[in-house]
């Protein structure tokens, strides 16, 4: 049994039409819409189709709604979950694919795909772990200055043509094996948003692997609403903070030692 969740505030129906067209695999047995913004033609729209749940919640925040869904996949035993925004599409058949590596590696606890922007071009969505300087001086300071910085957080040097176990994966699209919630937990619901993605991965990354694996493409039609509003560039650093007071602001040891890891696996070099 495949699972998958949307969550949705004021979403443009055209844009979760375009979602849902991508999970008519008859492998998906049901798809649960999380509603933030308790929208009327939202539940309206999702009583057309069979296998959507439309669950209306209040305004909890990304983790936290998608974890209503999650507690229903284990509650009926789903096997694997797809956690994904409405702003991403792929072909149906990607989560069969995607599927099939799950169960022939047991020992993933989840994997993410190739993701591209709508002209084809790559998102960098395999990152290291963040420092506070990777997200505070890539965000305020000239790109000249942090050239380098983000090359290396964002993987730049990183091909994409193979597999690799990376302890950040971008929370666009997030394919879960739902058996390993019962050991690391859901999404930590102190998170309103943002940086719940790297904080479920490298839950998830200490007792599996969490895989990129190259053999799907899906698009993501990626808004950056943080870059164009002030109201959640506030939300974004607030919630920013919360992982850093969590795991650390400048002496997080398990960063440091998987970051190194993972460059050293890529042959990077100062």
């Amino acid at each position: 049994m495949i699972t998958a969740s949307i969550v949705t505030y004021k979403t443009d129906i055209d844009e979760l039409k375009k979602c849902l067209s991508s999970l008519t695999s008859p492998s998906i047995d049901r798809i649960f819409i999380v509603d933030n913004s308790k929208q009327k033609y939202l539940e309206q729209f999702c009583e057309d189709y069979v296998n959507v749940e439309y669950i209306q919640s209040n305004n909890v925040g990304y983790g936290s709604a998608h974890n209503i869904a999650l507690r229903k996949a284990l509650c009926i035993k789903s096997r694997y979950h797809l956690v994904l925004n409405s702003d991403v599409y792929c072909a149906p058949s990607d989560i069969d694919k995607l599927a099939d590596y799950l169960d022939k590696h047991t020992d993933v606890a989840m994997v993410q795909p190739n993701i591209v922007y709508p002209n084809g071009e790559m998102q960098y969505t395999c990152r290291l772990l963040p420092t506070p300087a990777n997200l505070m001086f890539r965000r305020f300071l000239p790109q000249k200055l942090v050239e380098g910085m983000n090359y290396r957080y964002m993987l730049k040097m990183f091909d994409h043509k193979r597999e690799l176990n990376v302890p950040y994966h971008q929370g666009s699209f997030m394919f879960f094996r739902v058996s390993c919630f019962e050991k690391v937990g859901l999404f930590d619901e102190r998170f309103f948003m943002y940086p719940e993605d790297i904080d479920i991965t490298r839950r998830m990354h200490r007792l599996y692997r969490t895989m990129f694996w190259p053999g799907v493409t899906v698009v993501h039609a990626h808004r950056a609403a943080s870059y164009k509003s002030k109201k959640m560039l506030k939300i974004h650093m607030w919630n920013m903070c919360k992982y850093f007071t969590k795991w650390g602001w400048f002496f997080d040891r398990e960063r440091r030692e998987w970051n190194r890891n993972l460059l050293n696996e890529l042959g990077y070099k100062k």
